[in-house]
């Protein structure tokens, strides 16, 4: 029986996966591309980074 991975592996190799594919990047750099999202991004970015190195995590 073929793995998961391997599975994924033959639909991204297809024509429908290729198309797929091809979809959902066109749609990821229209989105990256809009003011908003990336504000929404550098948002997430902020809280992230700032989160980051503070040394407070569990036991300390």
């Amino acid at each position: 029986m073929a793995s998961l991975f391997n599975k994924v592996v033959q639909l991204a190799n297809s024509p429908k996966g290729k198309q797929a594919i091809a979809q959902a990047t066109a749609k990821a750099q229209e989105l990256a591309k809009d003011p908003k999202t990336r504000a929404k991004i550098d948002d997430v970015r902020r809280r992230v980074q700032r989160g980051r190195g503070t040394g407070s995590g569990p036991g300390h």
